[in-house]
């Protein structure tokens, strides 16, 4: 009997990249060898994403190429997308099985229970259903986890389908998520990225606090670094950053998504603060975490954006020293808000704004990274070798170069951050 095969094509979130780890152990531990995207395989899973028409679109395409590669694989679409247009995916050729994002732990059953290819399987993509917790953690990579805390969201933010494709904000016990760091520990891995919908708002199932699963993380052995992946500007407590400052695991790197720098926008989208409060969550982490890597999400054009919203969008961004932006133009997402609102910003628009603001991404993270040449940072290296050369990120978020020697991989060095590469990496020494 020949080797069964199986491909993962993850798009989107971290989370989604969770998740996808969690299924390939789960098929690795039924016979299942784990192959690239592009090898051929028995069986595709795609992790699908729907927060733009353009995710939307990259899982079609997806699809459409694997099964002119593997004719005769079996296909599995779960995640956001499947979430959202269950019918839809069913009916592109290829296709076998559709899964919830509910269901999506049933998914390597699903795959043992299918017989016959004649139609495709839609189960259970109904978001009243959404209520079951898929734990996850990835364990692909041998210096840090992505581990999954919370999932699903409350708000209702008037461009976004999260709330729909992912269900109300849920999450497991602290001591669960503890069992499982513990596992990434025991595992050999150093880092753990804190991930979730809405990671800060954990607790809704279980009455906990995040600062408290913030406290017992902090206390397991053999995890030496924390970061926390996002979290909401109104979630960020005075109570998390002064912890987060104190504690010499959780690093100063923190993402926190703006989307406007204008109040009356951010009115507009639903959003659960002001621009004001955002300046001020930002400048209470640069008191107290002064050399803080910060990632900020942005929506250019949303309806009703004029020169002068944008405007307070990139003074707002510039005046925080946002030290990389993630830029989305606003993409009409069908059912929300947003489609019926007046004032839509003409997408050539939209584009020159997008450009702006990547110029000034790219400016700000040179100059955040020009802050540190001459100074020495703490560096946790990978295990890949790049032609002699070994990668990793500091504390604080910037990616660093070394020539690659097999003793500092997967440890955290003291290095010399000497200048820039051809790349913009920073060129290392070892020092410690």
């Amino acid at each position: 009997m020949s080797e069964k095969r199986v491909s993962f094509h993850t798009l989107g979130c971290k989370l989604n990249f969770s998740e996808s780890s969690t299924l390939a152990r789960e098929f690795e531990r039924g016979g299942y060898r784990r192959v690239e995207p592009s090898e051929p395989t028995d069986v595709a899973v795609i992790n699908s994403c729907s927060v733009t028409e353009h995710a939307d679109k990259k899982c079609r395409n997806i699809i459409r190429k694997i099964h002119r590669r593997n004719p005769n694989a079996i296909i599995a679409v779960t995640g956001c997308y499947a979430q959202l247009k269950p019918e839809a995916i069913a009916e592109i050729e290829g296709v076998d099985i559709v899964l919830s994002n509910n269901d999506k732990g049933d998914l390597y059953k699903r795959v043992v229970e299918l017989r016959e290819h004649d139609r495709a399987e839609v189960y259970s993509c109904s978001v009243e259903k959404l209520t079951r917790f898929f734990a996850a953690y990835s364990s692909g990579d041998r210096t840090r986890s992505f581990l999954k805390v919370q999932d699903g969201c409350d708000y209702k933010c008037a461009y976004c389908t999260i709330h729909y494709a992912r269900g109300a904000s849920r999450n497991i016990p602290i001591a669960d998520i503890v069992r499982e760091a513990k596992e990434i520990a025991e595992a050999g891995q150093k880092e753990i990225v804190i991930t979730g919908v809405n990671t800060g708002d954990f607790g809704r199932t279980t009455g906990e606090k995040f600062i408290d699963l913030l406290r017992a993380l902090n206390e397991v052995e053999g995890i030496e670094r924390y970061r926390i992946s996002s979290i909401e500007p109104n979630l960020i407590t005075d109570e998390i950053i002064e912890f987060c400052a104190s504690s010499p695991k959780f690093v100063p790197h923190f993402h926190i998504p703006l989307q406007s720098g204008s109040t009356r926008i951010l009115g507009l989208m639903r959003r659960r603060y002001t621009a004001e409060r955002y300046r001020e969550r930002i400048m209470k982490i640069r008191e107290l975490m002064p050399d803080s890597f910060l990632g900020v999400d942005v929506i250019v054009g949303f309806p009703g954006e004029g020169e002068e919203e944008f405007m307070e969008t990139y003074r707002l961004l510039e005046e925080v020293g946002a030290s990389f932006l993630h830029i989305f133009p606003f993409s009409e997402r069908p059912g929300t808000p947003a489609v019926t609102m007046p004032n839509k910003v003409q997408s050539s628009v939209s584009t020159q704004r997008v450009e702006r603001l990547e110029e000034l991404s790219n400016r700000q993270h040179r100059a955040f990274a020009e802050r540190y040449i001459g100074t020495e940072r703490s560096v946790l290296f990978e295990s890949t070798d790049h032609d002699g050369m070994m990668y990793g990120y500091t504390d604080n978020y910037l990616r660093v170069v070394a020539p690659y020697d097999s003793r500092y991989i997967n440890t955290i060095c003291t290095v010399s951050l000497d200048g820039f590469d051809e790349d913009g990496n920073i060129r290392s020494k070892i020092v410690g």
